[in-house]
């Protein structure tokens, strides 16, 4: 049935959370994960208020800090992953947004499953925080298993 599982992650518990039903249903499967952490793209501060100076980091700095952080999310999914005995890969990528990362991302890979969590934010929070599992939901065009 699904043979490669895409597992999104930002950290949350809740990602952990839907790490865990991934795993488990792709060791019933027979099915391997891939761990993705989109980054998101480097956006120099300006500051023209002498109130508020301007941090000083470059790119590359930013890169080397945000990989790092993607690094251990990452490890995080591989770890429980592995505790069910099932192959999982780490990946992340700089991405202008979330959800398209995650849905050009499970193109590109042939994954056949998204597996994700959502806050399941709604009213007015919802439409000013907006929902990254909603667009992918939306915009995808393999299935995807939402979790909360």
């Amino acid at each position: 049935m699904y043979t490669h599982i895409l597992v999104p992650t930002d950290g949350s518990t809740l990602s952990l959370k839907a790490a865990r039903v991934a795993a488990e249903l792709a060791k019933t499967l027979g099915a391997r994960i891939t761990a993705l952490y989109v980054i998101p793209p480097f956006m120099p501060v300006y500051a023209a208020d002498p109130m508020f100076p301007a941090i000083a980091i470059t790119e590359k700095e930013y890169l080397r800090g945000t990989h790092g952080v993607a690094q251990q999310c990452l490890a995080r999914v591989a770890a429980l992953v592995a505790k069910r005995q099932v192959p999982c890969e780490q990946e992340s990528m700089v991405f202008s947004t979330p959800w398209a990362g995650i849905v050009k991302f499970a193109s590109k890979k042939k994954c056949d499953l998204i597996v994700m969590s959502t806050h399941g934010r709604s009213g007015i929070a919802g439409i000013v925080l907006g929902s990254q599992t909603q667009r992918v939901l939306t915009h995808s065009k393999i299935p995807v298993l939402v979790c909360r």
